[in-house]
């Protein structure tokens, strides 16, 4: 059965094996008919009025690029093995974003699927694809997609993908999906030439027209969408969507889109459970809030404070949109307990009040991370953190990030420090070349220091710039120590009681300039633990008045992590606390536990 929705056309018509079929105009706008004799890898266009060929807007594959004919799949070919699979609940995941064709030097997802063994043994939980629906040219971010229920033929062919998260199901890993909801790619859009209806004038974003939500004809705009997020969840046996720029998803209705989007998915994974988290630039609570409590009923955010706050912490850099942040200790403590710093308190960079509360949200719902795709590429010249900070600070900010309750996001290759950039890239013809060139200029000159003499940058539309990005997975022998520390305080964070449980059972305390301590409490507080991290110069407290750091009757605090460690590149960690006071190292953390207090047995000289 073949069915479009072209609703201001009145003639609609299916060319497959070179044979044209007219479809039957319906009083709702679409167009049907049922073609005989098709079978899975036929290629097929349509034809409106006369005028095409045109891909299905609805295409399952695009074997020649989004300009070309569509390609019938039949999604029942492939055979699953994980019947068992039960899917996933956000609380406990550690969350890996990768990019298919950076992530390994093929580029594909068969490669891809070779290192999730890998992933699974380091302590990921859950896979974040970026945005895989097809988009013009031969590589890019994804974020540009245009056949938005076909995954791009740049990668492999859909059973690829299927096969990708099959394996990592095999693994105990579950797979996200990043989808664009928000805008429709400038290269191989044919949405209007069905029907203008699929865009309204009333809102702007800042990549294309605005998807109608609430306009007139916008019931099956909606219904295209909520399908969509259903096919990946269903077809693909994804475990859940993270939802790009929900802010530029305008909707009026009674019922917004992104409710109807989120159940729909739900709806489609029955029995298995799914997650669907939102980026949300600025930072909407009621986005995860339940539909009871007037929100969407999402299962968690983004959370850009944490990264901002993080990244002024290490760098000290605080030009552009890192200008309302300090670092301190105390910002760094309250997005531990709280999750984002601005709860709709002015924000000077946007000259606006920025968010809404957050105080009652679950700690897990906060989406947390140093590094991310945009805010790597953001840096201008796609530096890692590791680069732009010292080893120590890295790894102090690497302990606060991962023991935390927020839901931790790795970025590919963070984990074993990867050299490799992340930049801007996106594969366009000259004249879309420019113009992307042009922009990105323009949005790289927010940063005073590289905007300074002559701008330079990558090129973002050339291929060069792309295959600087792919990894180098040699770099986990070679930086073995920063892998080994990732790898230990995911499995600290798994193991151990109170770091794995995602509560807000625990405070605070601003100790120095740089350094604070967080107390992790057990039920009797008989068995804290105590998170010590200082990202300034070594720090001698006499007297160290400061209750959290008292122990527990007859006890006393011993380490049970360092930063410093001599098995991540440190050079040991002596005790903090002794008769002389507390000295806390220079630019690391520590982890401490309670331990039955030892006597010290002195001779009678």
């Amino acid at each position: 059965m073949f069915r479009v929705w072209a609703n201001t056309h009145e003639n609609v018509a299916v060319r497959v094996k070179d044979q044209t079929h007219q479809l039957k105009k319906q009083e709702s706008g679409f167009f049907c008919a049922f073609v005989p004799e098709v079978r899975e890898g036929d290629l097929y266009s349509y034809f409106l009025d006369g005028e095409g060929p045109f891909p299905d807007l609805a295409s399952r594959f695009q074997p020649e690029g989004p300009h070309g004919p569509s390609e019938l799949v039949d999604p029942r070919r492939f055979s699953w093995t994980d019947q068992n699979w039960q899917g996933l609940k956000l609380p406990h995941q550690v969350i890996y974003e990768l990019h298919i064709g950076t992530f390994t030097r093929e580029g594909n997802w068969h490669a891809a699927a070779e290192q999730l063994g890998e992933l699974a043994k380091l302590g990921v939980t859950a896979i974040e694809v970026m945005p895989v629906a097809e988009y013009s040219g031969t590589f890019g971010w994804g974020y540009d997609g245009v056949d938005l229920f076909a995954p791009t033929r740049n990668y492999g062919d859909p059973d690829d993908f299927r096969a990708f998260v099959n394996r990592a199901h095999g693994l105990g890993m579950g797979v996200l999906l990043d989808v664009v909801y928000n805008h429709i790619g400038p290269d191989g859009n044919y949405f209007a030439k069905f029907t203008k209806d699929y865009f309204t004038a009333d809102h702007t974003t800042e990549w294309g027209e605005a998807i109608n939500f609430c306009g007139e004809n916008s019931g099956p705009v909606r219904q295209f969408f909520v399908a969509n997020a259903a096919y990946w969840i269903k077809e693909f046996h994804l475990d859940g969507l993270r939802l790009d720029a929900t802010q530029s998803i305008f909707d009026k209705s009674p019922r917004h889109i992104l409710a109807d989007i989120t159940s729909g998915a739900r709806r489609a994974a029955e029995p298995r459970s799914v997650i669907v988290v939102a980026e949300n630039e600025p930072q909407h609570t009621k986005v995860i809030r339940t539909e009871a409590e007037g929100g969407y009923g999402l299962d968690g955010l983004w959370n850009d404070d944490f990264h901002h706050s993080m990244m002024v912490a290490t760098t000290g850099n605080r030009e552009a949109y890192f200008m309302d942040y300090l670092g301190t200790p105390q910002e760094l403590v309250s997005c531990l307990k709280y999750g984002y710093l601005f709860q709709g308190q002015r924000y000077a960079w946007q000259k606006k009040r920025r968010g809404q509360s957050a105080l009652d949200t679950k700690p897990e719902a906060m989406v947390n991370y140093i590094q991310n795709h945009d805010q790597v590429a953001n840096s201008g010249r796609g530096l890692r953190l590791q680069q732009l900070t010292s080893q120590g600070r890295y790894k102090a900010a690497t302990a606060v990030w991962l023991l935390g309750p927020g839901t931790p996001l790795l970025f590919q290759g963070q984990e074993f420090a990867s050299s490799a950039p992340f930049l801007f890239f996106a594969d366009h013809e000259p004249k879309l070349a420019a113009l992307v060139r042009k922009g990105r200029g323009e949005f790289l000159q927010q940063w005073r220091s590289l905007a300074t003499g002559q701008l330079a940058f990558d090129e973002p539309c050339s291929r060069k710039t792309f295959e600087e990005c792919k990894l180098d997975f040699s770099e986990r022998g070679k930086h073995a120590e920063l892998y080994a520390l990732h790898r230990d305080l995911l499995k600290l964070r798994k193991d151990d009681p109170l770091f794995s449980r995602q509560t807000r059972q625990f405070d605070g305390a601003v100790l120095g300039p740089e350094a604070f301590v967080v107390r992790f409490f057990s039920e009797t507080f008989r068995d804290d633990r105590l998170l010590l991290v200082n990202m300034g110069t070594q720090l001698f407290l006499t007297p160290a008045a400061e209750p959290l750091l008292g122990p527990p009757e007859n006890a006393q605090w011993e380490t049970l992590w360092s930063s410093e460690d001599p098995k991540y590149g440190g050079s040991g960690t002596a005790a903090l606390d002794s008769e002389l006071g507390w000295i806390i190292p220079a630019q690391a953390a520590v982890v401490m536990k309670p331990v039955e207090k030892r006597e010290v047995v002195r001779g009678d000289g």
